[in-house]
């Protein structure tokens, strides 16, 4: 449109100079020069609108392809903020339950290495029997007496318990087991084994047959606090209170009592009884400074947004 407006202004300025020169006296060259000069400045504005028209057309071209550029970059960010976003959640979603799985692990570790330190013992205390037992029968061979037994070998006793060791073939406090009954070792391991690697139901039958037939071994508290750990897996959580509260009301000397009232106070607080899962929190923080289960107490606490300590 405006090309043609410069057209229709160059030939209006030649339609005025050839009136000009018609009117006036000007000479036929200067007239003819002038519109020579007049065509070729009309030819140059053509041109240069020409030029600024390709520029434009380039320029626009330019800047539409870097809008389309920015808005597939835009896009692509926003899927993988929304790709990332999702993953964050899924991460928040499942960390309790891979924390509470990974702390069940780890308390089968521990509880595999306190089973072969028991094993160790009761292995040395076989040695000692034995030294024993080959001394005698050297003595009555050489005629001298049988020696008075060592210390402790006339009654053998686990390793810190105290109590007698039930042997594979009798539980405590009876001399016959029932037919088929398995070995206390054969149970245990078996359990820890099952609740490792996550089966709950079988784990739950095994641990619960060593409590029927080893209740007043070493490992019993351990087999008990197991018990509370799938119920809490499962998230039957009223069970799980009831099984930790066996291990700090049966076993009073256990090693378990930290994780098994930090558990008992989690299980609470997971059935919506929260002032009384937080007064067990507390109290292993009271009762267990230093260890790990102090460490997750204080952490929990810290969640809910409760003191450490009641305030009054």
């Amino acid at each position: 449109m405006r090309i043609r407006h410069i057209a229709v202004f160059g030939v209006a300025v030649l339609v005025g100079a050839l009136a000009g020169s018609l009117v006036g006296p000007r000479p036929a060259e200067a007239v003819a020069r002038e519109l020579i000069e007049l065509q070729h400045d009309v030819t140059s504005l053509l041109q240069g609108q020409k030029d600024l028209s390709t520029q434009v057309t380039q320029d626009h071209t330019v800047m539409k392809t870097l809008v389309e550029q920015s808005s597939d970059n835009v896009n692509k960010l926003s899927a993988t903020m929304g790709s990332l976003q999702k993953s964050v959640q899924d991460v928040q979603a499942n960390s309790g339950a891979r924390l509470d799985t990974m702390s069940t692990q780890v308390q089968g570790l521990s509880d595999n290495l306190e089973e072969i330190k028991s094993r160790l013992g009761k292995l040395n205390q076989q040695l000692v029997d034995l030294q024993n037992s080959v001394q005698s029968l050297d003595a009555k061979i050489s005629g001298g007496g049988a020696p008075a037994p060592a210390a402790g070998a006339a009654n053998p006793v686990g390793s810190g318990s105290g109590k007698p060791i039930a042997s594979a073939g009798s539980s405590p406090g009876s001399s016959v087991l029932p037919a088929g009954a398995p070995s206390a070792d054969t149970l245990y391991s078996n359990g820890l084994r099952d609740i490792t690697s996550g089966k709950y139901d079988l784990a739950r039958s095994e641990f619960q047959d060593y409590l029927k037939y080893y209740a007043d071994t070493d490992l019993a508290s351990n087999a008990q606090f197991y018990l509370g750990e799938i119920a809490f897996s499962q998230k039957t959580f009223a069970v799980a209170v009831a099984e930790y509260e066996k291990v700090l009301t049966n076993y009073p000397k256990s090693f378990k009592l930290a994780p098994a009232r930090l558990k008992k106070g989690m299980a609470l607080i997971e059935l919506g009884q929260k002032p009384a899962g937080v007064r067990e929190l507390r109290e292993v923080v009271k009762r267990y400074p230093g260890t790990e289960e102090d460490r997750r107490a204080r952490a929990k606490l810290k969640e809910l947004g409760v003191a450490l300590t009641p305030t009054r």
